[in-house]
């Protein structure tokens, strides 16, 4: 027998690994089946029409593996009429989605170890989406602070209101027969999304709200399988994604001696400056990684769009191990629910720049800049999988805690401590700010260092969810534990599944 540990931010999440391990799937099949539990569970932070991004490690070879699965922007993209609508990418509608990643991405972590069938790890979501789940409370949340949104999108309304125009509340069934059939349908062939039925109907609906996207589109989406990047610092391994993944910036962080927040600070502005698409242009990984100095004031400033993600984190006691992040981006993303397949639409297109010379740019077939940050640590006798909802601030916000959860014996009251954020528009501020929440550790000397920085210091009345939703597993000295940050709704489990 194998024990799997897992958190998620969902209790669904785990009901639905807990029946997939139970029919002898592994800790890929686990962190599969909770992932597309959480995208009935949780649309407003992720959906079958999001992007994923994963590293899933080998126990027995010890390899780590990267899934990128960010759609690109439409090949008849147009930045020039952008630009001409504007300084900025808009933060919603038609013209930010791009092609989704998240059914592909599933697809290619199944390839690299499922013990069952991709469709069994649908299985359960499709069970849920069918009979229905309670509205938790975040999803309760999501709905009253994007009310506008939702009643703007007829496809949004008929799922998130009640008959009299109300939104639903924490403890109402959320029903879901659209995505089921839909789910139903990938289950069969999860190409259907790219190449059948689904993209199909998903292109006309976008392209009857002045989207590009076509079919082709669609067809030329391919995850990508590759290897991480790597940062080796007292006996203990860091991986992240590579870009467009800002896990470049995570690494930067943990690189760094001293004072982590000036540290963070400069990471995000090169990350502002210089993350793009490698299949696009260059990327500057050396100025990225803060391993040598940049003068970012000199090049243009990059987006600042706020952000809503899921982790999913799975380690066996073989060593095995999954760190899973997948979203739609800003809550509800584009703010578009697709009615005849049930699917909600992310928003990462807004993530581009319009000025054409940062490496960010608008361009066909080009992906966004992705705030997407799972990442692993290997170490002798210990394996640590994290990663968080939090947006632009995901890489300070588990550079805070990464180190600490090699060797903690409470995960939990580490990920239950107070932590602090810096961002500007992607936190609701009008400038740089950094945001404490109360009883942060160190809070003067981080005041201090904030204001030599030029950051405004905002502090929030309790936990925030700016602070992020940690999700954490690990396995230290065969013995396998889980956590999950009680920002969110969710919780972990001990599995076991037949060798």
């Amino acid at each position: 027998m194998t024990t799997i540990a897992i958190a998620a931010p969902h209790p669904a999440g785990i009901e639905a690994a807990r029946r997939v391990t139970a029919e002898g799937g592994g800790v890929i099949d686990a962190a599969l089946a909770a992932a597309a539990a959480l995208t009935v569970a949780y649309p407003h932070q992720c959906s079958l029409g999001g992007d994923l991004v994963a590293l899933v490690r080998d126990g027995t070879r010890g390899s780590v593996h990267a899934v990128l699965s960010a759609g690109a922007a439409a090949a008849a993209t147009d930045p020039v009429a952008q630009r001409a609508a504007g300084e900025r990418m808009p933060g919603g509608g038609a013209q930010t989605v791009t092609v989704p990643g998240a059914v592909a991405g599933w697809a290619e972590l199944a390839r690299l170890g499922a013990r069952l069938p991709l469709a069994r790890a649908l299985a359960p979501a499709q069970d849920m989406a069918d009979a229905g789940v309670p509205v938790s409370a975040g999803l309760a949340r999501a709905v009253r602070s994007r009310l506008d949104v939702v009643r703007a999108d007829p496809g949004l309304s008929a799922l998130l209101l009640d008959k009299a125009g109300q939104p639903l509340d924490r403890g109402d069934t959320l029903r879901q027969p659209a995505l089921a059939a839909t789910l139903g349908e990938l289950a069969d062939n999860w190409g259907h999304f790219y190449t059948g039925p689904t993209s199909r109907r998903l292109v006309a609906a976008l392209r009857a709200r002045g989207s590009r996207l076509t079919q082709e589109d669609f067809a030329a989406h391919r995850a990508q399988l590759t290897e991480p990047l790597a940062l080796t610092r007292d006996g203990v391994t860091w991986w992240a994604a590579p870009p467009p993944s800002q896990g470049v910036s995570l690494l930067a962080v943990l690189g760094q001696d001293g004072d982590r927040l000036t540290a963070a600070r400069q990471a995000e502005l090169n990350r502002d400056a210089l993350l793009g698409d490698p299949r696009c242009g260059p990327v500057d990984l050396d100025g990225l990684l803060l391993r040598a100095p940049r003068d970012t004031t000199a090049l243009p400033s990059g987006p600042r769009p706020a952000g809503d993600t899921v982790a999913i984190t799975a380690v066996d006691d073989r060593g095995n191990a999954v760190s899973l992040i997948q979203s739609v981006f800003q809550t509800f993303g584009s703010g578009i629910a697709d009615p005849a397949t049930g699917i909600v639409l992310h928003n990462r297109g807004s993530a581009f720049s319009l000025d054409p010379a940062h490496p960010g740019a608008l361009r066909p077939g080009a992906r966004p800049a992705h705030t997407l940050c799972p990442a692993l640590a290997t170490a002798p006798d210990r394996v640590l999988a994290l990663g968080c909802q939090g947006g632009r601030a995901q890489a300070w916000i588990l550079s805070q805690v990464a180190e600490e959860l090699l060797d903690t014996a409470d995960a939990g009251a580490l990920l239950a401590r107070p932590r602090w954020v810096i961002g500007s528009g992607d936190l609701n501020r009008p400038r740089p700010t950094l945001v404490l929440e109360p009883e942060t550790p160190d809070e003067e000397g981080l005041t201090e260092t904030a204001h030599a920085l030029g950051l405004t210091v905002d502090r929030t009345p309790g936990p925030h969810d700016e602070a992020g939703h940690v999700q954490t597993a690990r396995l230290r000295a065969g013995t396998v534990d889980a956590a999950s940050d009680p920002r969110a709704d969710g919780t972990t489990a001990l599995l076991t599944t037949r060798d």
